[in-house]
Parts: C-alpha cells; sequence; structure tokens
C-alpha cells in the first residue's frame, strides 16, 4: 500500500495540466489549501484541498476520478467542482479595468 498523497505531493504540479480519464477537458491544478483546520490536530492528517481552473461551461461531474498528469504517477481522487452558476466558485483575483482616459 503506498502512502496516501499530501498537500506537498502536488506542490509540484501547480499551473499543471491534469487530465480525468474519461473527460474530453483538461483542468490546471492553481492552488493548494493546507491550511491548519480546527479539529484536527493530532489525528496524524493534514488536510488540504486543491483548486482546480476549467471552463465555465464545462464543468466536470462529482465523482472519483483518475487524473493523468505529464512526468507524474497519475492521481485518483474525489471531484467536488465549485461551480460559478451555483455560487460555489471561490472569488478569483482579477486585475482593476483601465482607469478611463
Amino acid at each position: 500500500m503506498t502512502d496516501a498523497p499530501t498537500a506537498e505531493t502536488f506542490a509540484p504540479h501547480v499551473e499543471k495540466t491534469f487530465q480525468p480519464r474519461g473527460w474530453h477537458r483538461a483542468l490546471t491544478l492553481v492552488s493548494i489549501d493546507s491550511r491548519q483546520r480546527s479539529g484536527w490536530g493530532g489525528q496524524g492528517v493534514n488536510p488540504f484541498s486543491l483548486l482546480f481552473r476549467g471552463l465555465r461551461d464545462d464543468v466536470l461531474p462529482e465523482g472519483l476520478y483518475t487524473f493523468d498528469v505529464a512526468g507524474a504517477p497519475a492521481f485518483e481522487f474525489y471531484m467536488s467542482p465549485l461551480h460559478p452558476a451555483a455560487g460555489t466558485h471561490p472569488q478569483v483575483p482579477r486585475p482593476p479595468p483601465p482607469a478611463p482616459a
């Protein structure tokens, strides 16, 4: 049995493309949230979340997927999409619009 992946496992793959097997579009890993969460102290695990970017109108359905990443072994994990239409999409900072001329 292999060790469970950690946030550090995914760190080298930020900004890389993850291709879910059986899905027609790839996703880009944009960040890893590994903040300490209350109630997990002393459990021997450090929970983390991966945030991916994909097309707004073509959302990968929730479920268990195997992801292929160039130069890495395949990863298998459960995906729970944050969809902008459902109001669950985190606000990604964008640069301010240019000042009017």
